[in-house]
């Protein structure tokens, strides 16, 4: 990698790269990676600093389903948010990804469905899900997640980590701390659920992570959908009568959307 100053050097190494290779093909349940200290640690200081407030974030959910807030709008950020986003979206850094999936022509989409900052306060929550597949717009299949978390001293009874469920949403197989300057990649299918639990933050701290998504072109006839929610095994039985009702429904308008020429309204 070009970028000594942004990246973390020591993860480029071909030693590295063969033991992330060896990681991400056997972790369970589904493919993935965790890499700390991913960044440079002044760089990853800096974002910590100028990460946005939670009320000046400019989308906030707040449904059956998640509880956070949302931004892309990099313009209005300090620029190593901008810079993050640039190194990550350079050949360089997918040929880097290569080596560890065996993903092949992976490339970036520059909106808020391919990359942004997520933030979440005290009772923040984000329902087990797999993501949407195919980019609305674009047509690109997506193909792997790369989180990046920016939490000093988190407390693992504040909950927020990471879930990774199996295909059967009965079981968290991994439960990864968003623990500072750790990065996460894993891959997008029809089985990689995840999420994480309800949160009980002290007044001052929220859970900050920065997301971008890589996809390819199309590699096979995909039928399109959007975030899929599942419930989790104690959630209380309206709700898992309640949540596939909705999720069949807005999925449904979605395509049809999408078969009728507004994908506009995707976005």
């Amino acid at each position: 990698m070009t970028n000594n100053n942004i990246f973390n050097p020591e993860i480029f190494n071909a030693r590295q790269l063969g033991l992330f290779k060896q990681k991400f093909d056997s972790a369970p349940p589904f493919r993935h990676l965790v890499i700390d200290n991913f960044l440079d640690a002044v760089f990853a200081n800096k974002m910590l600093e100028f990460f946005p407030s939670i009320q000046l974030m400019k989308t906030h959910y707040s449904g059956i389903n998640e509880r956070k807030a949302e931004d892309t709008n990099f313009e209005k950020l300090d620029e190593s948010f901008a810079d993050l986003h640039d190194s990550l979206s350079i050949a360089e850094f997918a040929d880097f990804l290569e080596s560890i999936t065996g993903i092949k022509n992976l490339r970036t989409i520059n909106d808020r469905l391919g990359y942004g900052l997520h933030q979440g306060g005290n009772g923040s929550f984000l329902d087990i899900h797999i993501d949407y597949n195919m980019h609305p717009l674009q047509k690109m299949q997506r193909r792997l997640n790369f989180l990046l978390f920016l939490n000093p001293d988190w407390d693992s009874g504040w909950g927020g980590n990471l879930e990774l469920w199996d295909r059967d949403v009965k079981n968290c197989v991994q439960s990864i701390s968003p623990l500072f300057n750790r990065a996460v990649i894993f891959e997008c299918s029809e089985i990689s659920y995840h999420g994480y639990s309800k949160m009980n933050l002290p007044h001052n701290v929220t859970r900050k992570s920065y997301y971008q998504y890589f996809f390819t072109e199309v590699i096979q006839t995909i039928n399109y959908h959007d975030t899929v929610f599942k419930t989790r095994p104690e959630e209380p039985y309206v709700k898992k009568i309640t949540v596939p009702v909705k999720e069949y429904l807005k999925n449904k308008t979605k395509k049809i959307l999408l078969s009728i020429g507004l994908e506009q309204f995707l976005k």
